[in-house]
């Protein structure tokens, strides 16, 4: 990378967002589209028969309704597939189908039931009201201990999988032969994720081949699964997204509504599209974490950790959606011991059925999870062995790289002392105790909170990357991943201006377009900019080398070689910049210059790390909880943006806000969702929050030829557990001993009460 290019950026994308010329699924619909409603289940568990569909078929406005059995019927393939994780028996996670529209019974509230295709929304709202149909319920099923009545015959028990890695036996004996052990239980309550643009998508057909449009974060793995289950050659599928109002991992995967709204474009030969209202979105979209963590850790009299063990129940939800299965098992697996030289360890993920809408993706996908696990743990180790948090972090650190953890990752570099130093001296640590004291003056409990943290850069390691220098004298750079509002147009521009002399103004990006580029990952897992960039170096590099040859026959010269800036040779005055050869290439009849594209793959993952430090204000008297102030440190290797990565970690942080002060989704016994409104459903607001402390300590990835490491969930993966040790922490003096997300009020206002009586109660 150039000296000087890691510099502040202004995104070229905020003028198109900011002047609403911002390209969404909704705003670039077919004008005479028609307009799709679906029936969703208001049952939890119910057997439905006797389906009546002739007066919605009937009603004005109405062009198509349509049912399971009509998909059938009609050549569709309705199951969905997704991930399995094995059994520690061998083999693999329980794998019931997972129907695009409910075929005989539903299995949570908020399943699609039926399809009404009809002029306007209004009409297909009316149409649906129209149809009738026999119910039986069912028994619902909504605890994570597995047993009761089956959801799936294919899982008795409701149980999907029973998975584990590391050292069973290992890690029982080294537990059993500590100095100290500490347990703990940790309670990942459920969100829902909100992006501000919600779910949607468009299908327009030709007579002989498909165009979906819709707002996810990749289009391959869409165009696969439409081939797949319209029986459709994959040539004959277009897929393209366009601009997305946020995905966070949910957005992810493929969903069922994408396929029935295709099915109806087909059968009627008109465009269809369909946008999720925010309650439908509420009941309908994969929801987040929902998981209890039981961990339990060992030391010696040293205070090093010799063993850890974790067992996590994981609500799957209704139906095991497409990375379900593997999100609280392997991806929670990749960072199991988080930040620490652990000799020994043990996780054991039971996953569980329930009549709940499915759980997938969510920012950091088990990674946060793990994190505030481990964090929590290591809190509460240092509270009962009498010594600081810190310290006892700092004495259990990684030291030596290449390190090798007990699940089998490898972690390439990194510096956490020094992180956790930086973090501490930020946050002004020192002082912590001085404001502790003036809140208490004023009658407010003040805990201050830690959590360092460690990330694994997920999803496919391989990207393509295709450059056409264009006749204008620009570029354009086709991609394979998926820009969720990141700011990866400006990244991107930036990177391959850095590499060719190119203006960035110069620069075109396109992406979210299977006809573009062969194949493509997507976004997720905090990726893109590190497969991408890769990706673009290499085709540059294929570009340039070809440019080279080529050069040095037409001129005579040899040596031609390219400096990042031009085309030149030692003892020779000719210069030609990219775009000169370009044009002089074309002259020559050799446009194929112009054009080229790579596909790369990385060697190995990377590892994003940190120090995150809390500080929370709480009122004994009401409840309420402020985070009064907010320090990170981070490691993301080399910057190519540095207020970009900033950006992202503010979001991070928002987010991880949200679960563990206010967010959580709950459901009735009868499985009906309390929370499915913003009336009910708490979400942060700017004033919830201070301004954050940013800084960055890099320690340059190897696994990559810029050094970099990944930015878009660290943010979340660190704020969980320094939230929640800072809550711990206020409430430690009052008695209080566990605290569970959400931090809301009420709940802290009712640990101090009961802590309250019962020191009250003794002797």
């Amino acid at each position: 990378m150039k000296f000087g290019q890691s510099q502040p950026a202004h995104r070229i994308e905020d003028h198109r967002f900011l002047t609403g010329q911002g390209r969404y699924v909704d705003d670039i619909a077919p004008k005479d589209a028609l307009r799709a409603w679906f029936l969703r289940s208001d049952r939890a568990h119910a057997d439905i028969s006797g389906l009546d569909l002739a007066a919605a078929r009937a009603a004005p406005g109405v062009h198509l309704v349509l049912t399971a059995q009509d998909l059938r019927a009609a050549g569709v393939e309705t199951g969905m597939r997704f991930a399995r994780v094995p059994n520690r028996d061998g083999s693999r996670g329980a794998a019931p189908a997972r129907p695009v529209l409910a075929e005989g019974r539903v299995r949570f509230v908020g399943e699609a039931i039926a399809l009404i295709v009809a002029d306007t929304t209004e009409a297909a709202r009316d149409a649906a009201e129209l149809i009738t149909f026999d119910i039986e319920e069912r028994p619902v099923a909504l605890s994570l201990e597995p047993g009761g009545e089956a959801i799936h015959p294919e899982a008795p028990g409701n149980l999907c999988f029973d998975f584990g890695i590391g050292q069973e036996a290992g890690t029982a004996a080294a537990l059993a032969g500590a100095v100290h052990r500490v347990r703990l239980e940790v309670r990942h309550n459920r969100v829902i994720v909100n992006p501000m643009e919600p779910r949607g998508a468009w299908a327009e057909w030709d007579g002989a081949r498909l165009h979906l449009c819709v707002n996810g974060q990749g289009v391959w793995t869409q165009k696969k699964e439409l081939a797949r289950m319209l029986h459709l050659p994959p040539e004959a599928v277009r897929v393209t997204n366009p601009d997305v109002g946020g995905g966070f991992g949910m957005k992810a995967m493929t969903y069922p509504e994408y396929v029935v709204i295709a099915q109806a474009a087909r059968m009627l030969g008109r465009p269809v599209r369909w946008m999720a209202e925010r309650g439908e979105g509420m009941l309908s979209d994969n929801a987040g974490r929902d998981l209890i963590a039981e961990a339990e850790m060992g030391f010696d009299a040293g205070l090093r950790i010799t063993a850890y063990r974790v067992r996590v129940l994981s609500n799957l939800g209704a139906y095991a959606s497409q990375f379900g299965q593997p999100i609280q098992s392997e991806l929670f697996s990749k960072v199991l011991t988080g930040v620490y030289d652990i000799p020994c360890a043990w996780l054991n993920t039971v996953g569980v059925f329930t009549n709940t809408a499915p759980v997938d993706a969510y920012r950091g996908a088990g990674r946060p999870e793990a994190i505030l696990t481990i964090e929590r743990l290591m809190d509460e180790a240092a509270r009962v062995l009498g010594v600081e948090g810190a310290d006892l972090r700092r004495r259990n650190f990684i030291r030596a790289f290449p390190y090798r953890t007990v699940t089998g990752q490898v972690i390439d570099v990194g510096d956490f002392g020094r992180v956790l130093d930086r973090a501490e001296a930020e946050a002004d640590v020192a002082g912590f105790a001085s404001r502790r004291q003036a809140s208490a003056a004023r009658g407010m409990l003040r805990g201050l909170g830690l959590a360092t943290y460690i990330e694994s850069i997920l999803g496919d390691p391989s990207e393509t990357a295709r450059i056409t220098l264009d006749a204008d004298g620009g570029a354009t750079l086709y991609v394979g991943t998926q820009s969720n509002g990141q700011g990866h147009e400006t990244v991107y521009a930036r990177m391959l201006s850095g590499m060719t002399g190119i203006e960035e103004g110069r620069i075109r990006v396109v992406q979210g377009d299977s006809d573009a580029i062969p194949a493509g990952g997507g976004t997720g897992g905090s990726r893109s900019v590190t497969v991408q960039g890769t990706a673009t170096r290499a085709t540059v590099g294929q570009m340039v080398a070809g440019f080279e040859a080529f050069l040095a026959e037409e001129t005579g010269v040899a040596g031609m070689r390219f400096d990042g800036l031009a085309f030149g040779a030692p003892g020779s005055n000719l210069r030609l910049t990219l775009a000169e050869a370009a044009d002089l290439a074309r002259e020559r009849g050799r446009a194929d210059l112009c054009d080229q594209a790579a596909t790369i793959t990385l060697e190995g993952r990377s590892f994003p790390n940190g120090a995150h430090l809390a500080e929370v204000e709480i009122d004994p008297e009401t409840g309420a909880l402020r985070l009064d102030r907010y320090t990170v440190v981070d490691d993301f290797g080399t910057l190519i943006a540095p207020e970009l990565a900033m950006g992202q970690v503010h979001g991070g942080i928002a987010q991880g806000f949200g679960q563990a002060v206010l967010e959580d989704a709950v459901h009735d016994e009868g499985g009906q969702m309390l929370t499915a409104s913003f009336m009910d459903y708490a979400m942060p607001r700017a004033d919830d929050l201070p301004f954050f402390g940013f800084a960055s300590e890099p320690v340059p990835s190897i696994l990559n030829p810029f050094g970099m490491k990944g930015c878009g969930e660290a943010g979340t993966v660190g704020a969980l557990g320094a939230i929640s040790n800072a809550v711990r922490d206020a409430l430690a003096g009052r008695g209080v001993a566990r605290v569970d997300m959400p931090f809301t009020p009420q709940r802290i206002w009712h640990w101090l009460q009961e802590a309250e009586a019962r020191q009250g109660a003794l002797p």
